[in-house]
Protein backbone atom coordinates (compact mmCIF):
# COMPACT_ATOMS: atom_id res chain seq x y z
CA UNK A 1 0.00 0.00 0.00
CA UNK A 2 2.52 2.36 0.79
CA UNK A 3 4.86 1.44 -2.41
CA UNK A 4 1.42 2.38 -4.78
CA UNK A 5 1.24 5.50 -2.80
CA UNK A 6 4.82 6.68 -2.63
CA UNK A 7 4.78 5.73 -6.75
CA UNK A 8 1.27 7.90 -7.06
CA UNK A 9 2.85 10.64 -5.40
CA UNK A 10 6.08 10.77 -7.24
CA UNK A 11 4.02 10.23 -10.60
CA UNK A 12 2.02 13.11 -9.58
CA UNK A 13 4.85 15.27 -8.76
CA UNK A 14 6.75 14.68 -12.32
CA UNK A 15 3.34 15.83 -13.83
CA UNK A 16 3.33 19.11 -12.29
CA UNK A 17 6.96 20.15 -12.75
CA UNK A 18 6.35 19.48 -16.52
CA UNK A 19 3.24 21.66 -16.31
CA UNK A 20 5.47 24.47 -14.64
CA UNK A 21 8.12 24.31 -17.02
CA UNK A 22 6.03 24.20 -20.46
CA UNK A 23 4.56 27.26 -18.88
CA UNK A 24 7.75 29.15 -17.93
CA UNK A 25 8.91 28.02 -21.51
CA UNK A 26 5.34 29.60 -22.96
CA UNK A 27 5.76 33.05 -20.90
CA UNK A 28 9.51 33.74 -21.94
CA UNK A 29 8.83 33.14 -25.27
CA UNK A 30 5.56 35.27 -25.27
CA UNK A 31 7.40 38.11 -24.13
CA UNK A 32 9.20 40.28 -26.29
CA UNK A 33 12.65 41.23 -25.10
CA UNK A 34 12.96 44.32 -23.39
CA UNK A 35 15.22 47.40 -25.67
CA UNK A 36 18.36 48.73 -24.50
CA UNK A 37 18.57 52.27 -25.11
CA UNK A 38 21.00 52.66 -27.51
CA UNK A 39 24.15 54.68 -26.59
CA UNK A 40 24.53 58.25 -28.42
CA UNK A 41 28.53 58.54 -28.80
CA UNK A 42 30.10 60.62 -31.37
CA UNK A 43 32.45 58.86 -33.74
CA UNK A 44 35.97 58.30 -32.92
CA UNK A 45 38.63 61.13 -33.40
CA UNK A 46 39.95 61.20 -37.13
CA UNK A 47 43.72 61.74 -36.76
CA UNK A 48 46.37 61.24 -33.76
CA UNK A 49 48.99 63.39 -32.34
CA UNK A 50 51.38 63.02 -29.66
CA UNK A 51 51.19 64.65 -26.22
CA UNK A 52 51.63 67.63 -25.43
CA UNK A 53 50.32 71.35 -25.45
CA UNK A 54 49.56 72.81 -28.78
CA UNK A 55 49.23 76.61 -29.66
CA UNK A 56 45.87 76.90 -31.94
CA UNK A 57 46.10 79.24 -35.17
CA UNK A 58 42.42 78.43 -36.44
CA UNK A 59 39.61 76.26 -35.43
CA UNK A 60 37.13 74.88 -37.67
CA UNK A 61 33.47 73.60 -36.90
CA UNK A 62 31.72 71.35 -39.26
CA UNK A 63 27.88 70.57 -38.19
CA UNK A 64 27.78 68.04 -40.77
CA UNK A 65 29.26 65.65 -38.69
CA UNK A 66 30.30 67.49 -35.37
CA UNK A 67 33.95 67.53 -36.94
CA UNK A 68 36.35 69.82 -35.54
CA UNK A 69 39.68 70.69 -37.78
CA UNK A 70 42.65 72.92 -35.61
CA UNK A 71 45.43 74.05 -37.47
CA UNK A 72 48.24 73.76 -34.62
CA UNK A 73 51.70 75.61 -34.28
CA UNK A 74 54.80 73.89 -32.57
CA UNK A 75 53.86 70.34 -34.09
CA UNK A 76 55.81 68.03 -35.53
CA UNK A 77 55.74 67.69 -39.48
CA UNK A 78 52.93 66.63 -40.97
CA UNK A 79 50.76 67.26 -38.05
CA UNK A 80 49.61 70.66 -38.35
CA UNK A 81 46.24 69.76 -38.99
CA UNK A 82 44.16 67.97 -36.52
CA UNK A 83 40.68 66.61 -36.68
CA UNK A 84 38.64 65.35 -34.07
CA UNK A 85 34.63 64.40 -34.21
CA UNK A 86 34.64 63.81 -30.03
CA UNK A 87 36.46 66.68 -28.34
CA UNK A 88 35.71 68.01 -25.22
CA UNK A 89 36.06 71.85 -24.70
CA UNK A 90 37.11 74.08 -21.49
CA UNK A 91 38.12 77.84 -21.15
CA UNK A 92 41.22 78.95 -20.08
CA UNK A 93 41.46 80.12 -15.78
CA UNK A 94 41.88 83.84 -15.89
CA UNK A 95 45.61 83.10 -14.38
CA UNK A 96 46.97 80.99 -17.31
CA UNK A 97 45.38 84.01 -19.51
CA UNK A 98 47.33 86.83 -17.38
CA UNK A 99 50.52 84.73 -17.75
CA UNK A 100 50.36 84.89 -21.27
CA UNK A 101 48.71 81.46 -22.41
CA UNK A 102 46.47 81.29 -25.33
CA UNK A 103 44.32 78.99 -26.89
CA UNK A 104 46.00 75.48 -27.44
CA UNK A 105 45.12 71.99 -27.56
CA UNK A 106 45.89 69.65 -24.67
CA UNK A 107 46.87 66.47 -25.34
CA UNK A 108 47.30 63.83 -22.26
CA UNK A 109 47.52 60.12 -22.58
CA UNK A 110 46.35 60.18 -26.02
CA UNK A 111 43.19 61.96 -24.78
CA UNK A 112 43.06 65.63 -26.48
CA UNK A 113 40.68 68.46 -24.85
CA UNK A 114 40.49 72.37 -26.30
CA UNK A 115 41.19 75.13 -24.29
CA UNK A 116 39.85 78.31 -25.67
CA UNK A 117 40.52 82.31 -23.98
CA UNK A 118 36.72 83.87 -23.65
CA UNK A 119 37.06 85.31 -27.16
CA UNK A 120 38.37 82.98 -29.19
CA UNK A 121 35.58 82.63 -32.38
CA UNK A 122 35.49 79.00 -34.07
CA UNK A 123 34.58 79.26 -37.72
CA UNK A 124 31.46 77.46 -37.65
CA UNK A 125 30.32 76.05 -40.80
CA UNK A 126 26.38 75.25 -40.99
CA UNK A 127 25.00 72.84 -43.67
CA UNK A 128 22.08 73.45 -45.24
CA UNK A 129 19.14 70.73 -46.00
CA UNK A 130 16.59 69.97 -48.10
CA UNK A 131 14.43 66.19 -48.40
CA UNK A 132 14.35 65.36 -52.53
CA UNK A 133 13.26 62.36 -54.17
CA UNK A 134 16.47 60.44 -55.87
CA UNK A 135 15.32 59.93 -59.71
CA UNK A 136 17.02 56.88 -59.75
CA UNK A 137 15.29 55.03 -56.88
CA UNK A 138 12.43 56.84 -55.92
CA UNK A 139 13.06 57.28 -52.20
CA UNK A 140 13.32 60.39 -50.44
CA UNK A 141 16.75 61.36 -49.13
CA UNK A 142 18.60 64.34 -47.27
CA UNK A 143 20.53 66.43 -49.64
CA UNK A 144 23.22 69.14 -48.56
CA UNK A 145 22.16 72.14 -50.87
CA UNK A 146 24.76 74.90 -49.66
CA UNK A 147 26.63 75.68 -46.58
CA UNK A 148 26.65 78.63 -44.65
CA UNK A 149 29.69 80.44 -42.49
CA UNK A 150 29.56 82.11 -39.28
CA UNK A 151 31.45 82.44 -35.86
CA UNK A 152 30.86 80.44 -32.86
CA UNK A 153 32.53 81.81 -29.20
CA UNK A 154 31.76 79.34 -26.72
CA UNK A 155 33.34 80.95 -23.95
CA UNK A 156 32.51 85.04 -24.57
CA UNK A 157 31.59 86.89 -21.45
CA UNK A 158 29.32 85.65 -18.60
CA UNK A 159 27.05 83.61 -20.37
CA UNK A 160 28.67 80.25 -20.55
CA UNK A 161 30.02 80.71 -16.99
CA UNK A 162 26.90 81.66 -15.63
CA UNK A 163 25.70 78.08 -16.95
CA UNK A 164 28.28 75.94 -16.26
CA UNK A 165 29.98 77.57 -13.48
CA UNK A 166 33.37 75.91 -11.79
CA UNK A 167 33.00 73.56 -14.75
CA UNK A 168 33.68 75.83 -16.89
CA UNK A 169 37.50 75.08 -16.54
CA UNK A 170 37.26 71.29 -16.73
CA UNK A 171 36.95 69.38 -20.24
CA UNK A 172 33.46 68.93 -21.42
CA UNK A 173 31.36 68.28 -24.73
CA UNK A 174 29.91 71.48 -25.79
CA UNK A 175 27.10 71.87 -28.33
CA UNK A 176 26.55 74.52 -30.39
CA UNK A 177 23.46 77.33 -29.72
CA UNK A 178 20.80 76.77 -32.19
CA UNK A 179 22.57 78.11 -35.64
CA UNK A 180 20.08 81.14 -36.95
CA UNK A 181 21.26 82.98 -40.65
CA UNK A 182 23.27 86.01 -39.44
CA UNK A 183 23.50 85.52 -35.98
CA UNK A 184 26.54 84.86 -34.11
CA UNK A 185 26.49 82.21 -32.43
CA UNK A 186 27.32 82.69 -28.27
CA UNK A 187 27.91 80.26 -25.58
CA UNK A 188 26.58 76.46 -25.74
CA UNK A 189 23.26 74.45 -26.25
CA UNK A 190 24.08 71.93 -24.42
CA UNK A 191 26.78 70.45 -22.42
CA UNK A 192 27.58 67.31 -20.36
CA UNK A 193 30.27 64.81 -19.23
CA UNK A 194 29.38 62.34 -21.60
CA UNK A 195 28.73 63.23 -25.61
CA UNK A 196 25.15 61.78 -24.72
CA UNK A 197 24.40 64.16 -22.05
CA UNK A 198 25.35 67.39 -24.17
CA UNK A 199 22.77 65.90 -26.60
CA UNK A 200 20.37 65.31 -24.50
CA UNK A 201 20.48 69.05 -22.45
CA UNK A 202 20.37 70.43 -26.01
CA UNK A 203 17.09 68.45 -27.10
CA UNK A 204 15.37 69.42 -24.28
CA UNK A 205 16.42 73.05 -24.81
CA UNK A 206 15.20 73.11 -27.90
CA UNK A 207 13.28 70.02 -28.27
CA UNK A 208 15.28 68.77 -31.10
CA UNK A 209 18.33 66.89 -31.44
CA UNK A 210 21.53 68.62 -32.16
CA UNK A 211 22.64 69.39 -36.27
CA UNK A 212 25.72 67.24 -35.95
CA UNK A 213 23.83 64.26 -34.37
CA UNK A 214 20.82 64.44 -36.68
CA UNK A 215 23.12 64.74 -40.16
CA UNK A 216 25.22 61.57 -38.39
CA UNK A 217 22.24 59.72 -38.61
CA UNK A 218 20.96 59.98 -42.09
CA UNK A 219 24.48 59.40 -42.69
CA UNK A 220 24.65 56.61 -40.79
CA UNK A 221 21.47 55.50 -43.01
CA UNK A 222 22.96 56.23 -46.22
CA UNK A 223 20.18 59.14 -46.42
CA UNK A 224 22.89 62.05 -46.63
CA UNK A 225 24.41 63.45 -49.41
CA UNK A 226 25.90 66.72 -50.91
CA UNK A 227 24.61 67.39 -54.11
CA UNK A 228 27.72 67.72 -57.01
CA UNK A 229 29.75 66.13 -54.39
CA UNK A 230 30.37 69.29 -52.60
CA UNK A 231 27.91 72.00 -51.57
CA UNK A 232 28.09 75.52 -52.66
CA UNK A 233 29.49 77.81 -49.88
CA UNK A 234 27.81 81.25 -49.47
CA UNK A 235 27.59 84.37 -46.89
CA UNK A 236 23.88 84.81 -46.25
CA UNK A 237 23.51 88.58 -44.80
CA UNK A 238 19.71 87.72 -44.53
CA UNK A 239 17.54 85.00 -42.70
CA UNK A 240 17.18 82.18 -45.50
CA UNK A 241 15.07 79.38 -43.45
CA UNK A 242 16.64 75.76 -43.27
CA UNK A 243 16.43 75.04 -46.56
CA UNK A 244 13.95 72.53 -46.51
CA UNK A 245 10.66 72.91 -48.95
CA UNK A 246 12.42 75.93 -50.27
CA UNK A 247 12.01 75.87 -54.11
CA UNK A 248 13.89 79.26 -54.29
CA UNK A 249 17.65 77.86 -54.64
CA UNK A 250 19.28 79.76 -56.49
CA UNK A 251 21.14 82.82 -55.98
CA UNK A 252 22.33 86.17 -57.11
CA UNK A 253 26.12 85.34 -56.66
CA UNK A 254 27.30 89.34 -57.21
CA UNK A 255 25.18 89.81 -53.81
CA UNK A 256 27.57 87.56 -51.97
CA UNK A 257 30.77 88.70 -52.94
CA UNK A 258 30.88 91.04 -49.65
CA UNK A 259 34.05 90.13 -47.50
CA UNK A 260 34.17 88.13 -44.51
CA UNK A 261 36.47 87.86 -41.83
CA UNK A 262 39.33 85.28 -42.40
CA UNK A 263 39.72 82.51 -40.92
CA UNK A 264 43.14 82.42 -40.13
CA UNK A 265 43.25 85.95 -38.23
CA UNK A 266 39.76 85.55 -36.01
CA UNK A 267 38.83 89.48 -35.63
CA UNK A 268 41.46 91.00 -37.86
CA UNK A 269 39.80 93.56 -40.20
CA UNK A 270 42.08 93.30 -42.82
CA UNK A 271 39.68 92.88 -46.14
CA UNK A 272 40.08 92.41 -49.72
CA UNK A 273 40.98 95.42 -51.68
CA UNK A 274 38.38 96.37 -54.03
CA UNK A 275 37.79 95.83 -57.70
CA UNK A 276 38.60 98.73 -60.35
CA UNK A 277 35.38 99.23 -62.24
CA UNK A 278 36.16 99.68 -65.73
CA UNK A 279 33.49 102.31 -66.26
CA UNK A 280 30.88 99.98 -68.10
CA UNK A 281 27.80 98.91 -66.17
CA UNK A 282 26.87 95.08 -67.29
CA UNK A 283 23.12 94.40 -66.83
Amino acid sequence: MIRKLSASLMALALVWSSVACTSLEDYSTSQPAPQLPQETTAPAAASSIADGAYSVQQATYDDSSGEYSLMLLNTEPGQSMFRSANLPLARLTDEEISAGKSSELRVENGQPALYLTPDFRIEYVHNVTATQVDPQTGQEEVVIIRQEPSFWTPFAGALAGQAVGSLLFRPHYYMPPLYRPGVALVGHGGYGRSYGEAVSRYQSRYQAPPAEYRNRQFRASGRLRSTGGTASRVNTNRPSGNGVGNSNLRRNNRRNERARPSGGSFGSSRRSAPRRSSGRRRR
